[in-house]
């Protein structure tokens, strides 16, 4: 199969790399940059377009297996596909827990073959229970990239400490949600809007005292410890005088808690409701700084899909979360980029390049000889987002009908590609 792309932006910030060009793309393997013109290649008209290495999301909720209802591996990563994301990182709280081989053997051979690579998180501990180490050894030569209870903090100092003890030898992180459980009884952010809406509250410093403990245990012991979904003015403080100090923590944030605050929740939304919850305009603030100045290493998703009966709950007892894959850069683009928050190639960086970085993953780079990892974006292109259209089986978005600026248009990987809608083996 050939592919050629024509006069697209090549930006690869790993090799310092920013021209237009063309781009041709011989089974898989990129085998010519430069000006191109071959009889037998599909051609792909790019100008004012921006070829990109693949964009990664490492934090994804598959549900797979269990909940395959709300999510499937196959639905879930075609979500990732036509969202512009050629990797995924999928998180263990399914059922059964991916906290054995076999259970990531299985997700493995589910995406055979598929146009998004899926890479496993492994759970911290059994069950996600906080109680015992999974068999962290077994798990990393099933193929795991990093450990994770997400959904719920590892419940003890002890245990993190144990856990990252054993993982620093493989310089694999720690993914943590940062979570005080004794504090974690609310449905949404603490301040003026929870208690107008009569709804009880989760305060910020429920993350605060987490992301303290896990710095504090990094530095004791050495680990790598990874902030999941970011949401608070000093969270994003505590990792940046930690990594000031020279201490191996990174951090992730998701767009709705770039792009939103909890005023929303005035309408008793349900898709407003996620966990951490949306916070306020102060910590949104902090978060973009976070962004701009290299706190924040990276855009993730937190794709959580939920069936429409689960949110069509009661404000109170519906699950908490969202589905992002198919806005996540779209939102980017249109909150960050466009409004002079972070370059384009920060973005490239935050997506492409730091996830993969962060989990030990090979960063795919735009050189002639190297597999054709790549994502192609559309910056000014102007689309609504139509839940009804998305891929993923669930549609639990609060961003239904909103107007975007910029979109990923087309993605290459595995000797595939998927451009305007239509797949090209």
């Amino acid at each position: 199969m050939k592919i050629l792309i024509k006069n697209c932006k090549i930006i690869d910030p790993s090799i310092k790399l920013n021209k237009v060009s063309d781009v041709l793309i011989e089974n898989g393997i990129i085998s010519n940059i430069g000006e191109i013109n071959v009889d037998d290649a599909k051609i792909i008209e790019a100008e004012g377009k921006i070829l990109t290495p693949g964009f990664f999301d490492m934090h994804v909720h598959l549900r797979e297996p269990g909940r395959e209802d709300e999510e499937t591996i196959t639905s879930g990563t075609e979500s990732a596909m036509v969202g512009g994301f050629t990797g995924i990182a999928c998180m263990p709280n399914t059922d059964p827990t991916i906290d054995s081989a076999e259970v990531v053997s299985l997700i493995k051979a589910k995406n055979f073959g598929n146009i998004v690579d899926v890479f496993p998180i492994g759970a911290v501990t059994k069950n996600r229970k906080g109680e015992n180490l999974s068999p962290i050894l077994e798990l990393l030569e099933a193929g795991v990239v990093g450990f994770s209870d997400d959904g719920t903090v590892v419940k003890s100092a002890a245990i993190l400490r144990k856990a990252l003890e054993y993982t620093k030898e493989f310089n694999v992180p720690i993914i943590e949600h940062c979570e005080d459980l004794s504090m974690a009884d609310g449905v949404m952010n603490e301040g003026l809007n929870s208690t107008m809406l009569g709804l009880p509250a989760i305060p910020s410093i429920a993350e605060d005292l987490i992301v303290m403990r896990d710095i504090m245990i990094a530095e004791y012991v050495g680990g790598k410890v990874h902030i999941a979904h970011i949401s608070t003015k000093n969270a994003v403080e505590l990792v940046r005088n930690a990594k000031a100090k020279g201490i191996n923590i990174t951090a992730e944030v998701t767009p709705h808690h770039f792009s939103l605050t909890d005023d929303l929740l005035k309408t008793y939304d349900t898709n407003y409701k996620m966990n951490p919850p949306l916070r306020s305009k102060e910590d949104v603030e902090a978060i973009l700084e976070g962004l701009q100045d290299g706190t924040i290493d990276c855009i993730a998703t937190d794709h959580a899909p939920h069936s429409i009966e689960e949110k069509e709950m009661e404000f109170i007892y519906a699950p908490n979360g969202i589905i992002g894959l198919e806005t996540a850069i779209g939102l980017a683009f249109n909150e960050l980029v466009h409004k002079k928050i972070l370059s384009i190639e920060q973005l490239i960086e935050k997506f492409a390049i730091n996830p993969r970085k962060i989990l030990n993953i090979e960063i795919p780079k735009i050189e002639v000889g190297k597999k054709a990892n790549l994502t192609l974006l559309d910056p000014e292109k102007i689309w609504t987002v139509q839940v009804s259209d998305f891929k993923s089986k669930s549609k639990n978005s609060p961003f239904d009908k909103k107007l975007l600026t910029g979109k990923a248009i087309g993605v290459f990987n595995n000797n595939m590609a998927y451009i305007n809608g239509k797949i090209i083996k």
